[in-house]
């Protein structure tokens, strides 16, 4: 045992001596230094509270909640980067795993017959060769240029770029889900406003309809009121089929099995008018917006990646330093093999310097060395659009909201024309193309204020997700 002893610890302290000692070739990361905006501090307030998870609230409707509760577990993108994660996460432990020596134990027996004709120290007597071994094997190869230390920054790397990409899943698969959402409930109030029109388009059809067949009116005036019946009617069944196609793209968002996406229907509790709208917007841009951006985080962990990829290429140009050794027993049957008079052992030191290899190890630091400039420019584009889409987002959430304002002002202004039309058509002071031009225009710009309440809607979720997950309301007040 003293000999098994003396084995091990050669290795393990040789290891520890070299792994001192060692160095890493290759270039050390440094973030890369960019031409980035000053921020306000105040800005800094206002966005110092936010979660990824949980930013809808921001809203307070009931069902909106439900929903992303329900996409959080049975997305298949985001189970999908919950899989990648773990996936990292196990590469990262086999990256670990070259640290440490190689251990096995190895057990073999063998018998050969000889020919009686065979020569032998016996005079040829016995007929068969018996051998019986039992050993402890270690190996270990040495990280004297910091070849796995690099391979392990890089799983480290890619492990932080997974969890930032799941970031990145979550937030883009709940803003969908918003979004969607808000569309359904677009189509709701766009309904309801259709189906309106068009009960007051039948009762004037009706109306038409009695006074051309008691010659009242001509054919002209009782077929224009069944052309304008029949285009709400068609406007109707348009909207009727695209809210389907919504609440069919909501349940695959959600997660809803197929069986259930058949008969499931979204509550129709609230109204899109009725949904909380935050007036408070942030005054500027957050100080630590790379920081909160999931996709800029995701991004410069396949830099890190990508920069110890190029140490670990560079560190195939120099030796290699392996330990070997064992520590068994031998002998020609199995019931003396476990004794102090068949101890055997050996420790073995290899190194190892490349030559030659047809420019393969030159060419491979090339190629790591050209996957570090693409992640560089991926890391660079991911930042000027991370402040493209903030920016973006800020602006358009703050004109939406005057986009409303002046929507709902000409909507009040048509309808209060719209009752004048109707009233100066019943004394005939005007014609029915008069009375029906002013109902298109209150039923166009109906759906256009629709449509900027939507857009006011998006405009918030998509500054939630530019800012990485939303922001404290009450700093802004």
């Amino acid at each position: 045992m003293l000999k098994k002893s003396i084995v091990v610890r050669g290795i393990l302290s040789s290891s520890v001596l070299f792994l001192i000692a060692g160095c890493e070739v290759g270039p050390d990361y440094e973030r890369p230094k960019l031409n980035l905006p000053q921020t306000q501090a105040k800005a800094d307030e206002e966005v110092a509270e936010f979660l990824v998870e949980g930013w809808w609230r921001i809203f307070k409707d009931k069902t909106l909640d439900d929903l992303e509760t329900q996409a959080l577990k049975n997305n298949a993108d985001i189970k999908q980067a919950i899989a990648n994660i773990e996936e990292a996460a196990a590469m990262a432990d086999v990256s670990v795993a070259d640290y440490f020596p190689t251990i096995g134990l190895n057990a073999s027996g063998t018998q050969a017959g000889l020919s009686n004709a065979a020569p032998s120290s016996q005079g040829g007597k016995y007929r068969r060769a018996i051998d019986y071994t039992g050993t402890i094997g270690a190996s270990y190869e040495l990280d004297f240029f910091g070849k796995y230390r690099r391979a392990n920054e890089a799983a480290r790397a890619n492990l932080l770029a997974s969890h930032a990409t799941k970031e990145v899943v979550l937030l883009t698969v709940t803003s969908e889900v918003a979004k969607t959402y808000f569309a359904l409930r677009a189509f709701d109030s766009k309904l309801a406003i259709a189906r309106r029109t068009l009960k007051t388009r039948q009762e004037s059809y009706l109306v038409y309809k009695s006074r051309f067949e008691n010659g009242y009116c001509t054919e002209f005036d009782y077929l224009r009121m069944k052309s304008e019946m029949d285009s709400v009617k068609s406007t109707v069944l348009d909207l009727e089929s695209a809210a389907a196609k919504i609440e069919n793209a909501l349940s695959v968002l959600i997660g809803t099995s197929p069986k259930n996406m058949i008969t499931r229907k979204t509550s129709r509790a609230s109204t899109l008018e009725s949904l909380k709208i935050p007036t408070t917007l942030p005054s500027g841009l957050p100080s630590n917006l790379l920081a909160r951006r999931p996709d800029v985080v995701a991004a410069e962990g396949q830099l890190i990646a990508a920069n110890a990829n190029i140490g670990q290429a560079i560190a195939a140009n120099f030796p290699s330093f392996s330990l070997t050794g064992a520590f068994g027993f031998e002998g020609a049957s199995l019931g003396h093999v476990f004794t102090p008079s068949t101890e055997m052992w050996n420790l073995n030191q290899t190194i190892s310097l490349p030559l030659f290899a047809g420019g393969r190890i030159e060419g491979m630091t090339e190629v790591a060395k050209a996957r570090y400039k693409k992640a560089l420019a991926i890391y660079e584009k991911t930042v000027l659009t991370a402040f493209r889409e903030t920016l973006d987002a800020l602006i358009t959430a703050k004109k939406s909201s005057e986009i409303v304002a002046t929507r709902s002002r000409q909507v009040e202004s048509l309808k209060k024309s719209y009752h004048i039309a109707l009233t100066q058509k019943e004394s005939g002071l005007i014609g029915l193309l008069d009375l029906l031009d002013v109902e298109r225009g209150l039923l166009s710009t109906e759906m256009e204020l629709t449509n900027a309440l939507q857009n006011k809607l998006n405009a918030i979720v998509d500054l939630c997700k530019s800012l990485g997950g939303g922001w404290n309301i009450e700093k802004t007040k």
